[in-house]
């Protein structure tokens, strides 16, 4: 009787009026690694100053990683747009013809506007799929790591870059169950302010346990649950499962196989419990083992070096009981390694 009062107790101070509540983006503000200068110069000197790098004798990469390395997403789309205005031609053109390798694919992602990147990366990472649904994380990323408005950018921007719509190439391309997840992840609009009602998160975290229990992972209550919920809302019924049932809930999802579904379903529940968790593993899975998979470790930083890498940074140092600073300047070299390391933080 006691644990019911305090639970309910516990709901309402959690139930906050609109303008004490708080959206996703502004629960990760101050978790950026990127950093501005105090004066920053105009779009046309930092336009000036790429079209000098760009012209002397070989590039000046250094210039490159010191203007772009150091403008926020409005900043940079300035610079393109002012570059282009000055000197008629495309600042990603340029670059794609003046940089090569894992720089020049760094270089370039940083530089789109971040819906136009990830909706590069979501299409990039369809034609993929078919290797196996590691390559699917990108979209559940998109889908639960990031504001629901930006996943409504994206999919306006997937649109006119692709002539289909996302989710018409995940029907397309992905196969049931994982299409149906994926479907309700990209498809949905979750509320993106602080509500949190302890009833209803006991009520779901016992429906996601029934489904668990009786192996039903794509049943339909899954699916509306995990894409329509905000996100505070599924950390508290996740919190519930685990006290209600005794594990984790993505524990308990491990426990049903070891097949593509739960595969990601436990990467939905990452990205939506703990987003600097799931990227400091994509960093370190990016690093360990025979080679380095610059795409997964370049996608890890440049997207989240303006939202959390300074929390990545301290999941990584807890998990793994290292550097992340120090891991990624021992797997990378030269004008990539300077770059990812200025997205850091730690160039100035």
């Amino acid at each position: 009787m006691y644990g019911l009062l305090g639970r309910l107790c516990s709901s309402e101070h959690k139930q906050k009026s609109l303008s004490e509540t708080v959206s996703f983006s502004e629960y990760l503000h101050g978790m950026a690694t990127l950093k501005i200068p105090e004066v920053v110069p105009s779009p046309e000197q930092d336009s000036e100053r790429l079209k000098n790098a760009f012209d002397g004798l070989g590039t000046d990469e250094n210039a490159v990683i010191w203007v772009l390395g150091h403008r926020t997403a409005s900043q940079r789309r300035k610079i393109r747009e002012t570059y282009r205005q000055l000197y008629n031609e495309s600042l990603i053109d340029r670059l794609h013809s003046e940089l090569s390798g894992d720089f020049r694919k760094a270089v370039i992602l940083w530089t789109y506007d971040p819906a136009e990147r990830d909706a590069k990366l979501a299409n990039e990472a369809l034609k993929m799929s078919k290797k196996g649904v590691k390559h699917l994380k990108v979209i559940v990323e998109i889908a639960c790591a990031t504001s629901p408005h930006h996943l409504m950018a994206v999919r306006q921007v997937y649109c006119s870059l692709f002539d289909s719509s996302l989710e018409e190439d995940i029907a397309y391309t992905v196969s049931l169950p994982l299409r149906k997840l994926l479907l309700g992840l990209v498809s949905s609009y979750r509320f993106d302010r602080e509500e949190v009602d302890l009833v209803v998160a006991n009520s779901e975290a016992s429906t996601l346990h029934e489904a668990i229990k009786t192996k039903k992972l794509d049943h339909d209550h899954v699916v509306w649950i995990l894409s329509t919920r905000n996100i505070f809302q599924l950390r508290e019924t996740f919190d519930c499962y685990k006290q209600n049932f005794g594990n984790p809930i993505d524990q308990d999802i491990k426990s049903c196989g070891n097949g593509d579904l739960e595969s990601l379903l436990k990467m939905v529940i990452m990205c939506i419990e703990s987003p600097d968790k799931h990227f400091a593993e994509v960093i370190r899975d990016s690093i360990v083992g025979l080679g380095t998979d610059e795409d997964s470790l370049t996608r890890a930083i440049v997207t989240r070096a303006e939202i959390d890498t300074m929390k990545i940074r301290e999941q990584y140092s807890y998990l793994y009981k290292d550097s992340l600073n120090d891991d990624v300047i021992g797997d990378t070299s030269g004008d990539y390694k300077n770059f990812l390391m200025t997205l850091l933080g730690e160039r100035l």
